[in-house]
């Protein structure tokens, strides 16, 4: 077996050449989508978190019982809630779609797209794998609100499917397509005084 020139072919016994399969470069860019709702939403997880540390110090500083410990627990009681209602932040540019959790960013490369899933559950998520392997969960109503976010979804997707690596997802996508074109014309009636 010889590399050839150029270093992207591979030649095998007999002289056949295959393809050396190309690592999947890191989605870059600049974001050119994100999510509107998200600073409402980390707001309202905020103000939970603290309301509920503080009802309960108050609760316990009325009762006389409050403590190094029991104030510490309240706290920790407080960032838990917290770390529950913190929406993940999605952003999307040219090619690429990502979530940030209060831990870490995930990113896929939606113009290599492989797979697209709808997992049901108490809140359904879309699940997207491209062809190096990186996987992205996401609420669909965040698409749903976030027309632009869909857009940049979708034509990926688009992408991916003319050349031919998504062959799992047409379902999932299509019913978000038409959850967001329902939104979009409620949205544009309810401008025009027609709803």
């Amino acid at each position: 077996m010889r590399v050839q020139s150029g270093g992207h072919a591979l030649r095998l016994r007999g002289g056949r050449e295959r393809q050396r399969p190309r690592a999947v470069s890191p989605p870059g860019g600049a974001v050119l989508a994100h999510d509107r709702n998200w600073r409402r939403e980390a707001r309202a997880a905020w103000y939970s978190g603290v309301a509920l540390t503080g009802a309960l110090t108050l609760i316990d500083l009325a009762r006389g019982a409050l403590d190094g410990f029991r104030g510490g627990c309240w706290v920790a009681l407080g960032a838990l809630l917290l770390a529950v209602l913190m929406p993940q932040r999605v952003t999307a540019g040219e090619g690429w779609l990502a979530t940030r959790g209060l831990l870490r960013e995930r990113r896929v490369r939606t113009d290599l797209l492989t797979q697209v899933r709808r997992s049901d559950g108490i809140t359904p998520r879309l699940i997207l794998r491209d062809a190096g392997g990186a996987r992205v969960e996401l609420d669909p109503a965040v698409l749903v609100d976030n027309p632009l976010l869909w857009h940049h979804l979708d034509t990926g997707a688009r992408r991916a499917r003319t050349v031919g690596l998504l062959r799992e997802g047409a379902t999932p996508l299509a019913c978000v397509a038409r959850r967001v074109d329902d939104e979009v014309a409620r949205e544009l009636l309810r401008e025009a005084g027609l709803e």
